[in-house]
């Protein structure tokens, strides 16, 4: 029997982490809190740890130069200063050197390897794939565009909202193609939802240090 090469594997993905919000709730850099003790490691070391198991390549979008620890990501500057998380995502996808980027906040203590991995192994018959998070007390069920991927072609429709002045990530989704991850699908890897927990304001902070204490 002739022998056969393995299937290839899903094509290389860029990991991205938004990092240049100014903190203002918490009073505090959130991508250099050290939530594992004062000689752990920073918030960002360990979403590029973990961003750093399903990607090949790894960015870290700033509004400027800060301190940040040293590490194998690329630091790129944000194209559109005061654009919010939709400039943040608009930069990574624009400095990529993939065809696709996987883009969390540099506020999330909790993301799983698992789902990340799931996610990135996802034919991508899409241009974005985004959470579904479970509906709220208000029955409203709500979408993470913070931990999701984007492909090429939202470059366009990103920088014509950019131009425009509008921040919300959400206005250019109907000019592409969405794919929505139910709870069922990523409820399978992350049962509680951790993964989408950030942290905004210091009693954010107290219920992540009392999670990681358990």
């Amino acid at each position: 029997m002739e022998d056969r090469p393995p299937p290839a594997g899903p094509a290389p993905l860029t990991g991205v982490v938004l990092a240049g919000g100014r903190s203002r709730r918490l009073g505090r850099d959130k991508a250099l809190l050290r939530l594992w003790g004062e000689d752990g490691p920073t918030l960002l070391e360990v979403i590029l740890s973990r961003l750093g198991a399903v990607c090949e390549e790894l960015l870290v979008v700033s509004d400027g130069p800060r301190p940040w620890p040293a590490s194998s990501a690329r630091v790129v500057f944000d194209r559109y200063p005061g654009g919010g998380a939709l400039g943040g995502l608009y930069t990574g996808l624009l400095e990529a050197s993939f065809p696709f980027i996987l883009a969390v906040a540099c506020d999330m203590p909790f993301l799983s390897i698992p789902l990340l991995a799931y996610m990135a192994g996802r034919p991508r018959h899409y241009d974005v794939l985004i959470p579904r998070l479970r509906p709220t007390r208000y029955d409203l069920p709500h979408l993470e565009p913070l931990h999701a991927i984007y492909g090429r072609p939202c470059l366009e429709p990103m920088r014509s909202l950019l131009k425009q002045g509008e921040r919300r990530i959400i206005c250019f989704f109907p000019q592409v193609r969405v794919c929505y991850l139910e709870p069922e699908e990523w409820g399978r890897f992350d049962p509680a939802g951790l993964s989408f927990r950030n942290i905004n304001t210091p009693q954010d902070l107290e219920e992540a240090q009392a999670i990681l204490r358990q």
